[in-house]
This record gives C-alpha cells, structure tokens and sequence, in this order.
C-alpha cells in the first residue's frame, strides 16, 4: 500500500542517516522539511505538519523532551521517536512521552515508510483507505478518485491538494496551510498554484466537491 501524501519534519543530526531519510521520503512523494537541531526547528513554529520524525539525542537538547513539552500544548501531531535506544525501559518512555511509534536504528527506509503508513491511517480515523463524497469515491491507499464509477486521471499535485482535504474532511484548512501541506516552501514560487489544481478538482470531479470558505480555505463536505 502506498501511504498518504504528508508533509513530514524531520529532525536528525546525523547527516548520512538524516540525508538519506529525507532523499527516501521525498522519492516517495512526501513533503520533508530536514532540522538538524532543535534551534534549526524554531524556524518553522507554526507550520502545519502531518507527522514528526524525531531523533532522541540531539546537539542542542533531547528531542524526546521537546516532543513532551509539544504535547504539553495540545499538539497532537503524529510522532515517530527514532533512536539507537533499544532498552526496554526507553522504549516505555519514548511512548508514555507522547510518541505514536519508537523506531530502534539501525532501521530500512521501508520499515519507517510502514510505520508512517500505519500512523497516518490511525491518525485520520479510519480503518479503510476508501472514502465516498457524493457521486465521488476516494482511494488514499490506491491515490485513486472515480466519478460517478469512472476513474478520473489526476495529476500528482492534483492529487495531493485532494489528498490533503479528503484527510481533513469536514473541517476548513487554511489555504497557506493547504499549500505549505503540499508544496512545501515551493509555495512562495508561484503564489496562484493552489487555486489552478483546486479549479482542475473541481472540473474532473464535480464543482460542489471543494467548497471554497471565503476569507478561510478550502474543505471537502463529510462523506454523504
């Protein structure tokens, strides 16, 4: 199965491990934002992640500290631990300091794609990847969308922008929010790139699909 289209911080000092994390995620099709300490995250507070990939020990403190004192604030962001601690008792604390899943290196590229893969599906609620908005039916895990029974083709940012909403549906999702969650930092290249893929959207897949909340952003009604 292929995981969601998420915009993932990734915080790891070691260069060779972080580097080829973040070459992997991005080759399969993340958004990945690379801090190789915590001073370097301060840079991006307040923007919108769908996950945090965070290494125990760090040059400037512990990250398993930071991601408490995260959760201390209510940000329930989905996290992943990833540390060369294996014992027992620091895996224990790894989770009961807000961690959805503790990663033990050395670790395959593809087993941390797999646990992000569970993570998302927890983290939006749902044990199937298929979803039905009104005449259209979604498939996050298949990155599929039909209308009226009819699959419609989709370019890869088409796709993400859809993604991005179908995973918040229901709730409004602040248009730079919607374009740091898909394009990253490229956002600030082209500052009318959301609303061209929002028009195609609505061409292929129905104009009442994506409402657009004035002033606002963008969602997608709840499933019908």
């Amino acid at each position: 199965m292929v995981a969601a289209i998420m915009r993932l911080l990734l915080i790891e000092d070691d260069e060779t491990l972080g580097g080829g994390l973040a070459d992997f995620l991005r080759a399969d099709g993340h958004v990945v934002d690379w801090c190789r300490s915590l001073a370097a995250v301060d840079a991006l507070r307040g923007e919108p992640f769908d996950a945090l990939l965070v290494d125990w020990q760090l040059p400037d403190g512990s990250g398993l500290q930071w991601l408490r004192q995260r959760r201390a604030h209510g940000d329930a962001t989905a996290a992943l631990v990833l540390t060369a601690r294996d014992r027992l008792h620091e895996r224990i604390e790894g989770l009961d300091s807000g961690a959805d899943d503790y990663l033990v290196k050395p670790f395959a590229p593809e087993e941390l794609a797999a646990r992000l893969r569970a993570v998302s599906r927890r983290h939006a609620g749902a044990a199937t990847s298929r979803r039905r908005f009104g005449e259209v039916d979604v498939d996050l895990g298949a990155r599929a969308a039909w209308r009226e029974g009819v699959r419609v083709d989709l370019t890869a940012r088409e796709w993400a922008v859809l993604e991005a909403l179908v995973l918040r549906a229901g709730r409004i999702v602040p248009k730079a929010e919607l374009e740091r969650l898909v394009l990253g930092f490229e956002a600030e290249l082209a500052s009318n790139a959301l609303e061209v893929h929002v028009s195609a959207l609505r061409r292929k897949l129905g104009a009442t699909l994506i409402d657009t909340v004035r002033g606002l952003g963008y969602r997608v009604t709840v499933d019908a």
